[in-house]
């Protein structure tokens, strides 16, 4: 009786060993484990209409620089087709112009939604410009426009005239227009056998 009280006694030791042990690599191996790093969310493209725009309506296909001429604030209309942001503003013209102002507007209340100035420090070369990212909301339309007395004329060849809108990826370009003078007005003279530019932006949905 005494034997086996002995046998049990140094049965359920070494099981307690055991079971300690089996603990102690366990904690370890968790210990040892590497942390999971975490899955960074995948961002869709950027987007810059202008380029696609100009193909579009085959403006593309003769530009004339104009330099020094009279101020207006002009620009392309759209509609987002999705909800994103407008992350930059892009803008070349063919003169150094430090300060130009960039607007954006709500184009149905005629209202301002952010105001940019960029430096086109080198003329006729593209600058981009990191903005505070700007939501812009799927069927809502805006105005983007910038005041200057320097720009590309573009126009087609035979001078014909375009039907608005186009689609360009994610946003849909509703029209041009212009008004003259350096006060910050939203345009109100729109035109369709010519894009006066230029000046874009980037669209992240």
């Amino acid at each position: 009786m005494k034997t086996n009280f002995l046998k049990t006694g140094k049965f359920l030791l070494k099981l307690a060993l055991l079971l300690s042990l089996s603990l102690s690599v366990t904690n370890c191996s968790k210990d040892d484990d590497p942390v999971p790093t975490p899955v960074e969310p995948v961002l869709a493209p950027l987007q810059d209409p202008l380029a696609g725009y100009l193909t579009a309506t085959g403006f593309s296909q003769k530009t004339t620089n104009q330099v020094n001429i009279s101020d207006y604030e002009f620009g392309y209309s759209f509609i987002p087709l999705v909800n994103g942001k407008m992350t930059a503003i892009v803008a070349k013209i063919p003169d150094v112009r430090l300060g130009m102002r960039v607007t954006v507007w709500d184009k149905v209340a005629g209202t301002v939604l952010r105001t940019e100035t960029i430096d086109i420090a080198t003329a006729g070369v593209e600058v981009t410009k990191q903005i505070t990212a700007l939501d812009l909301v799927k069927d809502k339309e805006y105005f983007l426009t910038f005041n200057s007395n320097d720009w590309y004329d573009r126009r087609k060849t035979d001078g014909s005239i375009v039907t608005y809108p186009f689609t360009v990826g994610d946003i849909k370009i509703t029209s041009y227009s212009f008004v003259g003078g350096t006060t910050q007005t939203i345009p109100n003279a729109p035109q369709n056998t010519y894009y006066a530019g230029d000046c874009s932006f980037k669209f992240q949905k």
